[in-house]
């Protein structure tokens, strides 16, 4: 039995829940094009769709009317056969299509990003590119969109960057295996080949990374008990997310709302208030999570008194009930109630925020991404300043490695699962 033959066809439904005006069947494996025919006989021509009367093989009866699209392997998305089934999107019809896939013809269901590992593994694309798409599929503002599709141009980059240590490390190992005759020197310089290459990946390390565009921008709501913390999160996020309430330490846990403001993602924190002798235990431990909150804050807005004010470059002071109390700084007026300066506020958060984050269109590495680009660079970086051959060769082997790991040429299997299952299923 061929590895093609003892892998299974899976199929699933690659389009929105029903019901929809239509609904996409993806089939892909060995069997692919079997459960076309005992569907729908007769098939299109490959890349062209054919509409086409699905009955059950069974019985016969009609299922659907449907277009069937044909991509036979390897030229497909994923690597091998692939069947496109485009039926009517009616919950009947969807539920009769999946049974008698999985009933009739042999094929099982897909598992969560099944197709796009199968792509990964027939080298369809890189682990990169099926990153960049589990962006794709999870952004919720345009900023994020257009970081994933940057993304997934990680991978010619590092094209260029294996190409030109597979050129040092030539020009090495020749001085090493011929350095007894006379046309190749021992002593090889191969510095000029490695740092265009270095500064690239150098640059490309001192963005912003990709986590937080991803996740969002960390905004700390702090201050003193009753200071309007909570308050002041809800007027943002535009809902209740915090009970608001006039008793003095009523947040006692974190509490986090992710919102987008201009385009930009945020996750907003509300903390418990921050005063040095706690009511009680829980309090106290509410005020150990909101300092630990305002040290892991990308943004912090305070709301307390100047003298206060923690240190740190992304601190905005902001004077909370400007329509009812004395300001408590000399911070942002704002009002819950009469939206006084939120508008305003909003705008600073978003300006703050955009200089944290990738640049428009520009490739962002995530934290996999950035520890193996720092490795590769180490490598890089003891390759030209080696002055035996053999230590520079070593070091290029290295790096080679670290790249091998980056595309997923040398990926574990656990990191691959965790990578496939954040993708949905039919993806």
């Amino acid at each position: 039995m061929s590895a093609d033959e003892a892998r299974p066809t899976i199929f699933a439904l690659s389009s929105g829940r029903p019901p929809a005006a239509l609904a996409v069947l993806r089939v892909s494996g060995p069997a692919a094009a079997e459960a076309g025919e005992e569907l729908a006989g007769a098939f299109p021509p490959p890349r062209r769709a054919g509409l086409r009367t699905l009955r059950d093989p069974a019985t016969g009866d009609p299922l659907d009317q449907a277009l069937l699209l044909w991509f036979p392997g390897p030229g497909s998305a994923t690597g091998e056969d692939l069947l496109e089934i485009h039926a009517h999107g009616g919950r009947a019809t969807v539920d009769a299509l999946l049974r008698t896939l999985g009933e009739r013809l042999g094929c099982r269901p897909a598992e969560p990003g099944e197709f796009t590992r199968r792509a990964f593994e027939n080298g369809r694309l890189d682990l990169n590119g099926a990153e960049a798409l589990a962006d794709l599929l999870a952004a919720e503002t345009d900023g994020q969109r257009r970081a994933a599709l940057a993304g997934s141009s990680l991978s010619g980059a590092i094209v260029r960057w294996q190409e030109a240590v597979l050129a040092a490390s030539a020009l090495l190992e020749a001085a090493l295996d011929f350095s007894d005759e006379g046309d190749v020197a021992e002593a090889v310089d191969v510095a000029p080949l490695l740092r265009p290459i270095y500064r690239e990946m150098h640059d490309l390390m001192a963005r912003p990374p990709a986590e937080r565009l991803r996740d969002g921008v960390r905004v700390v709501i702090a201050g003193p008990p009753n200071a309007g913390k909570s308050t002041l999160l809800n007027a943002l996020v535009g809902r209740e997310a915090a009970i608001v309430s006039p008793i003095a330490g009523t947040t006692r846990d974190r509490i986090e709302a992710p919102v987008a403001i201009g385009g930009v993602p945020f996750v907003l924190t509300d903390t418990a208030g921050l005063r040095d002798e706690a009511a009680d235990a829980v309090e106290a431990i509410g005020v150990g999570l909101a300092r630990d909150a305002l040290a892991a804050a990308d943004l912090v807005l305070w709301l307390g008194t100047d003298a206060d004010v923690p240190a740190g470059p992304g601190v905005l002071k902001v004077a909370t009930k400007a329509d009812a109390a004395p300001p408590a700084n000399a911070g942002l007026r704002v009002s819950a109630v009469t939206g006084e300066g939120l508008p305003l506020l909003s705008g600073l958060l978003v300006e703050r925020a955009r200089a944290l984050l990738p640049g428009e269109g520009e490739v962002a590495l995530n934290r996999r991404q950035r520890e193996l680009v720092a490795q590769a660079l180490d490598d890089l970086r003891a390759a030209m300043a080696a002055r035996d051959p053999l230590l520079a060769a070593e070091a290029l082997r290295a790096a080679r490695g670290a790249f091998d790991r980056l595309t997923g040429r040398a990926a574990t299997e656990d990191m691959l699962d965790a990578l496939f299952g954040r993708f949905c299923i039919g993806k």
